[in-house]
């Protein structure tokens, strides 16, 4: 695609749209602004705060490349793509009081229900879109893969922790030996050394990506560790070192995300495992008998 006919396609002029664009032309673009591409999304605070050479020499291009892939996606430069990075940052960046003042300011009459109705809205649309979007065979392979796993490794920070914390609480009632990798006095670093190839993992991440959850995985990655990602992006860092991973797009209500699809998955994959496990022994009981 040439910069002409980029100009012709809308320009979007936030992150989600941004990111939705960047995947979509991930397989066409050429490797260079792909590998760049990868590394905005992987990155967006960097690209937000960065200079063009600081941002080029961190993803191992040439500040020209920032510019090409500007133009590619119908920007007027490096600047104007930028632009969307820290707009995304400002949003992302909002306290927890400045949410509540913006849906204030946009509620009216009954506010309590209205807002009830708006999370349930979010909620909605994040199920509704996951199930749409979920690749079942990946599932199917990824619950295969987990199944045999001697010990299950959970990693996940911040807001992604209450999955793992309840795939954590099924996996107990299940009978699935799992470990999270989340300790209060410090030694996650420890207890991921326990983790061989006979182990899996599963790591949960999404942007503003976990600096602990990332380095975790790929440290367990590079030792042989099966990681199983739920994230949100094709670009994810996550993404990146998992054998298999699911894409999660959460819809938000007034800057709040929603975790619904993300919890919907996650409380998924334990009973699943649960029984592949199940058929997996009554087949091994049949086999033994012939």
């Amino acid at each position: 695609m040439d910069e002409q006919d980029s100009a012709a396609i809308r320009v979007p002029r936030d992150f989600d749209s941004l990111r939705s664009v960047i995947i979509e032309r991930k397989e066409t673009m050429p490797k260079r602004l792909a590998q760049v591409a990868a590394y905005a999304l992987g990155h967006p605070d960097e690209i937000a705060f960065g200079t063009a050479a600081s941002i080029a020499s961190a993803a191992e291009v040439q500040p020209s490349t920032l510019v090409r892939l500007a133009h590619h996606l119908g920007f007027e430069g490096f600047s104007d793509l930028q632009t969307v990075f820290r707009e995304r940052l400002r949003e992302r960046t909002l306290s927890y009081e400045d949410r509540l003042a913006t849906l204030e300011q946009g509620t009216d009459g009954d506010g309590e229900n209205e807002l009830l109705g708006g999370f349930i809205a979010a909620a909605s649309q994040s199920v509704a879109r996951l199930a749409t979007t979920i690749d079942r065979d990946v599932f199917s392979r990824a619950v295969t893969l987990l199944a045999s796993a001697e010990t299950i490794f959970l990693v996940a920070k911040r807001r992604s922790y209450p999955l793992t914390a309840h795939m954590a609480y099924a996996f107990g009632k299940l009978g699935i030996r799992h470990q999270m990798i989340a300790s209060p006095n410090g030694i996650d670093a420890e207890l991921a050394g326990f983790a061989t190839p006979r182990d899996a993992a599963i790591a949960v991440s999404f942007s503003p990506y976990a600096a602990e959850s990332l380095g975790q995985a790929q440290a367990l990655s590079e030792r042989g560790v099966p990681i199983v990602a739920i994230t949100d992006s094709a670009f994810s860092p996550l993404a990146g070192c998992a054998t298999h991973w699911f894409e999660v797009a959460e819809a938000d209500y007034g800057g709040f995300r929603s975790l619904s699809a993300s919890m919907a998955l996650a409380m998924a994959l334990p009973v699943a495992i649960a029984e592949k496990r199940r058929q997996q022994e009554r087949g091994g009981i049949r086999s033994g008998q012939k």
